[in-house]
């Protein structure tokens, strides 16, 4: 695809996801989902951002919408993840709502980049600017420059994110074995698949330090 139809495929695919941000869901109650996250912590970490496995991901201070849309398919095992399996059995949509409404409320942890001024570089090019010749968008227009998200239309906060996390979840989404951005077009497929082991790991590393 070229940058042309994926530019006007990104457009479209924000239009729709605007329509979905005015679907209305459970009002979440933070402080009766700090209840519901007790066991949450054993994996997450009891302050939502430190996860006992790198490519686990910090949950804290990821916008609600997202969380609540993630943690529907979980449950319903539309996006499945083997060691989530069970954990959110006989929760009904509002003890979810909490839990999203708790770890958006969250103060987020702020992390670093490892890699040296060119690897950054790179990196901030393509999050920036995409890569105009394969036809991958700029991340930063879903995402917004800082790596915060859009939370109306439900695009995560990806800043500060784990590196070892977002390098397992582009892979999958490259991969297409990861496939919960079905609502959005399938864009996060689209976007991946242009992108090499070595611009993903650079993306992960930049994202990580991006706060």
């Amino acid at each position: 695809m070229n940058l042309g139809k994926r530019i006007t495929t990104l457009s479209m695919v924000f239009t729709v996801a605007l329509g979905w941000a005015m679907v209305v869901q459970a009002a979440g109650n933070p402080e009766a989902g700090e209840a519901q996250a007790a066991a949450c912590g054993a994996c997450h970490g009891q302050d939502g951002a430190s996860p006992i496995d790198p490519t686990y991901p910090h949950l804290a201070g990821q916008n609600e919408k997202y969380l609540l849309n993630q943690l529907k398919m979980i449950q319903d095992d539309t996006r499945y993840i083997p060691l989530m399996a069970g954990q959110l059995l006989g929760k009904s949509e509002q003890d979810l709502a909490d839990l999203a409404a708790y770890y958006a409320n969250m103060p987020v942890k702020i992390s670093q980049a490892t890699g040296d001024d060119e690897a950054i570089a790179r990196a901030e090019s393509i999050y920036r600017a995409g890569i105009a010749r394969k036809g991958v968008a700029a991340c930063a227009a879903c995402h917004s420059p800082a790596g915060k998200g859009n939370a109306q239309a439900g695009f995560p906060n990806i800043a500060g994110q784990p590196a070892a996390y977002t390098i397992a979840q582009l892979t999958a989404y490259r991969e297409r074995t990861r496939q919960s951005d079905e609502a959005y077009g399938g864009m996060m497929r689209g976007v991946a698949e242009g992108l090499t082991d070595t611009e993903i790991a650079l993306l992960a590393d930049y994202l990580q330090g991006l706060n």
